[in-house]
């Protein structure tokens, strides 16, 4: 794929993508450093359904240490893998007093020293609370990359470098999202919804489903 091509791939869905952002709910970085690490194999739906009662009750470190890890688990114990989760949850809330005075930290090493925080995690923390121009490369921007052909990669790491090199500059920003709500709505895995695509004539995926 051309550079002229993905550059009307991103101007038409930043276009027709009003408001590129996060599903998740949260109002402070702390508070979506806490839901994301809780999306992971997890729907937003479920994790905002389960941080709109946390929060208001805990949304910082030490408020977070102070529930406990039973406490905490009794708030999160509808999403998938709680347990293992709720453990991580209540390290990184400690580190964060113990190495960052309870903020969280603005780099990705420093994201990606902590409990259940992987580079996904950490790009989506960068970009989303700091505005940074990081891509977090999830299930559905590595299906939409190579799908489209736009980053076509082997691994999420290789999709991530190449978009990261690809995206044109001033869209960068937004890509992000701009992907993974294409992705969640209408390149969807199954059976992407082509026909009501407002880049499908410029996506070289081969088997496309016009006919809904």
């Amino acid at each position: 794929m051309n550079k002229d091509k993905r550059q009307a791939i991103f101007d038409r869905l930043a276009e027709h993508i009003a408001e590129p952002t996060t599903e998740l709910e949260y109002s402070t970085a702390f508070e979506l450093l806490i839901a994301v690490v809780l999306s992971a194999q997890a729907t937003d739906k479920g994790v905002n359904k389960a941080t709109a009662k946390l929060f208001p009750v805990a949304n910082t470190a030490q408020a977070i240490l102070d529930l406990g890890e039973d406490g905490l688990k009794e708030y999160i114990k509808t999403i998938g893998l709680f347990n293992s989760k709720g453990g991580n949850i209540i390290k990184l809330c400690q580190a964060l007093l113990d190495k960052h005075h309870g903020e969280v930290p603005q780099t990705r090493t420093e994201l990606e020293a902590l409990a259940g925080v992987g580079r996904k995690t950490a790009n989506v923390i960068l970009n989303t609370a700091f505005g940074q121009p990081t891509i977090a490369v999830d299930t559905h921007i590595f299906r939409v990359s190579n799908r489209t052909r736009i980053a076509p990669g082997k691994n999420v790491l290789e999709v991530e470098l190449k978009l990261d090199k690809w995206i044109p500059k001033q869209h960068k920003l937004n890509a992000h999202h701009l992907l993974i709500l294409h992705g969640r709505y209408t390149c969807i895995a199954r059976k992407p919804r082509c026909a009501s695509c407002v880049i499908e004539d410029l996506c070289e995926f081969k088997e496309k489903t016009l006919v809904q």
